[in-house]
């Protein structure tokens, strides 16, 4: 039995009241890809909700067995083992990016495979926050996966549904369409798009950071338009630098997270979320959010450059 009071598994999960437990599972984008904190280790959505929910009832545990590069045999294989050790209240899933980028994977099989997973998270009792698959058609070379990733997020959808779960659809956040949200790599959430997706998660489990501006209208001003010649320019310095080394790796079986462990294994209470410090530009170069919708999240932190020493977010 999980502690997690009136969470009755199977039907519609309209309210989370009482989480004293979370265990986020998945790839970079919940190990906090590209969301440095001031210490030098990722942050992430994950990580921001956690620091949201441990205010809200004492004795808060948390873990975040994510890992970059990892894909569904490892998140539901060792991540889900220890997951249903751990019994929480709540787990977070984003996964089967890293499978559904390869050509060769077969999406419905990919969905079988997903469904087990969430399945026995569902009969363990715990509630569960679906992620699905972003929309990639504003990005040059990646729009050409569009299609793969919208079928798996109908998939994605219609499990969430069958099981009970509360699914968070990242195509349907518009805020995420814009560059302002993303590192450079144009793979990963930078600082402003984790915190918009903290926040529309908390909204989706009824823990609430703030009003739904936080991700419905999270930038003050529309996003620059560049001149074309810029444009294509900017894409060829991302392909040399990001997308290349990125299909070697794939090419070669490697992955970035190979030989890496989760940054939190064991479930364990939450320290105090770093402090809040306003002023900085995400990695792209832009403003993430005006300072009324910084200042309303718990532990906002200024988009800073990762030490190139640590930078290899693409997995």
């Amino acid at each position: 039995m999980t502690d997690l009071e009136f969470n009755v598994p199977g039907g519609s999960q309209e309210r989370t009241p009482v989480v004293r437990s979370y265990v986020a599972i998945g790839d970079s984008f919940t190990e906090g890809l590209d969301d440095p904190g001031p210490d030098g280790e990722y942050r992430g959505f994950a990580d921001r909700l956690a620091e949201h929910l441990s205010s809200q009832t004492t004795g808060f545990r948390y873990a975040n067995l994510a890992v970059r590069g990892r894909r569904i045999r490892h998140i539901f294989g060792e991540q889900l083992e220890q997951t249903l050790e751990f019994a929480p209240d709540l787990v977070t899933v984003h996964a089967a990016g890293n499978d559904v980028l390869r050509p060769n994977t077969n999406l419905d099989r990919l969905a079988v495979e997903f469904d087990r997973g969430i399945q026995r998270l569902r009969e363990a009792g715990i509630t569960v926050v679906l992620l699905s698959g972003h929309d990639t058609g504003w990005i040059p070379v990646l729009r050409a996966y569009r299609g793969r990733v919208a079928v798996f997020s109908m998939h994605l959808r219609a499990i969430g549904e069958r099981h009970g779960c509360h699914v968070v659809d990242l195509w349907a956040i518009r805020a995420l369409n814009d560059p302002r949200a993303w590192s450079v790599d144009r793979l990963h959430l930078n600082g402003a798009g984790h915190r918009i997706l903290t926040a529309r998660i908390a909204e989706s489990i009824g823990q609430p950071v703030g009003g739904p501006e936080l991700w419905q209208r999270p930038f003050a001003t529309p996003p620059e338009v560049l001149p074309p010649a810029v444009r294509r320019r900017e894409t060829l310095r991302w392909t040399h630098k990001y997308l290349l080394p990125w299909l070697r790796r794939r090419a070669m079986g490697r992955s970035s997270g190979d030989g890496l462990l989760p940054k939190r294994p064991v479930m364990s209470p939450m320290a105090p979320p770093p402090p809040e410090r306003d002023g900085g530009a995400s990695p792209n170069g832009h403003h993430p959010l005006n300072g009324e919708v910084r200042r309303s999240l718990d532990g906002v932190l200024p988009d800073t450059q990762y030490p190139s020493s640590r930078r290899d977010p693409t997995s």
